[in-house]
């Protein structure tokens, strides 16, 4: 199926928009496709996660970068959503994480895609309802959401939850812009 590269929320979508999901991470970075179509209808495309533990730091960055290039042009996502930086615990863990970030930005903006930035407790709620959802929660929801057979592994899971979370809020804005323009 061949998508409109340059769709957008502004008018109604003929056709279904792929939006991936990014939960970035220094060891591991989740990454989940969807579409959502005109009607709300939400579809699993794929998702994964990019292992780059094990690597000196400079070279997880740089494998982040191109692994997840590599996702974008496999999959030919229309948008891109990904997670916001949050306080970590110590200042050392927030730069390596806010690198790990710009890594994927990077990466997505490079290949032209509009990104909208979600803080986890907006992922979550769209998700699952609760701001403050477990993991596992979080897990179960994504599985029952896009008709998974099993629980993506939590990273994915993350993402995905992203992808879900802008398709809720881009349907939402689509629809204020409806009513604004009658």
């Amino acid at each position: 199926m061949v998508l409109n590269a340059g769709a957008s929320f502004a008018s109604p979508p003929t056709a279904a928009v792929r939006i991936i999901g990014i939960d970035p991470g220094s060891l591991r970075t989740g990454y989940g496709i969807i579409e959502s179509d005109a009607a709300g209808q939400l579809r699993h495309v794929a998702h994964g996660c990019l292992n780059v533990a094990g690597q000196p730091f400079l070279e997880r960055i740089g494998a982040i970068y191109r692994e997840l290039k590599q996702v974008i042009g496999d999959t030919q996502p229309d948008v891109a959503a990904i997670e916001q930086v949050f306080m970590a615990r110590n200042a050392d863990s927030a730069l390596k994480l806010g690198q790990a970030r710009g890594a994927a930005l990077v990466a997505l903006l490079e290949a032209g895609l509009p990104v909208h930035e979600y803080t986890a407790l907006q992922i979550k709620k769209a998700a699952v309802g609760g701001g403050h959802a477990a993991k596992e929660q979080v897990q179960s929801m994504v599985r029952w959401l896009l008709k998974l057979s099993e629980n993506p592994q939590a990273d994915a899971a993350d993402a995905l939850a992203c992808a879900i979370c802008h398709a809720h809020h881009a349907s939402t804005r689509q629809r204020w812009q409806l009513a604004d323009s009658r």
